[in-house]
């Protein structure tokens, strides 16, 4: 068992060091290049900037954390569950003021809502998300559900989980695509930093799904 949490200990490492690097270079590019956030103001930019503050170091990062903290934290399957549970719901919050940001961005320019395909799977993802909270939470927190039941949903709560979180990473790289359109970033110390990030988020949502679906159990 020792050796099988050490050996997880080694996959999380990674996905901490993306997650550190991540949170740090997305700060540095809304704060040096993208003028910083605001809930009001009249620089309609920085509105938005709070949609990708949210949506990155928010809903995707908690969720990814959520999805390894079974095998990476070293504690009783209880406080686990709780762990788990509470980082995912850190994520739906943000992900829903992640929303909101960009909805009150359109309102105040008075710009069309839902009309990219990043917006499509984005509103699906956040839907599919809180379903998958709610009926994770009702199967396995909450009491009166057999530990049957529970055995046999949980194959389908992971895979659901799993694919939600691939929803999340292709949202997120379908936004980064939609700065490129519509900043006309092209050659330019920005873009290499867009990329940059878009590669480093790649590189987490691979390593939180292998750790997620490696085959190895706490007793």
């Amino acid at each position: 068992m020792a050796n099988k949490r050490s050996s997880y200990s080694m996959l999380a490492f990674p996905v901490h060091l993306l997650v550190i690097s991540i949170a740090a270079l997305v700060l540095f590019w809304l704060i040096g290049f993208r003028e910083g956030f605001a809930l009001s103001s009249s620089t309609k930019m920085k509105i938005f900037n709070l949609h990708p503050l949210f949506m990155v170091l928010g809903f995707l990062i908690f969720s990814g954390e959520a999805m390894i903290a079974y095998k990476a934290i070293p504690a009783p399957r209880t406080v686990i569950k709780i762990i788990h549970l509470t980082l995912h719901f850190i994520a739906l919050v943000s992900g829903i003021f992640g929303v909101y940001a960009v909805f009150k961005f359109h309102d105040e320019l008075k710009v069309s809502h839902m009309y990219t395909i990043h917006s499509w799977i984005g509103m699906s993802t956040i839907a599919l998300f809180g379903l998958q909270l709610i009926l994770g939470f009702v199967t396995f927190l909450f009491p009166g559900f057999e530990s049957t039941t529970r055995a046999r949903f949980s194959p389908w709560h992971v895979s659901a989980g799993v694919v939600i979180f691939f929803m999340a990473i292709v949202t997120t790289e379908t936004g980064l695509i939609e700065k490129f359109i519509f900043q006309q970033l092209k050659r330019s110390q920005e873009a290499l930093l867009v990329n940059f990030i878009g590669v480093l988020i790649l590189l987490f949502g691979i390593s939180v799904i292998v750790t997620a679906v490696l085959p190895i159990r706490r007793k």
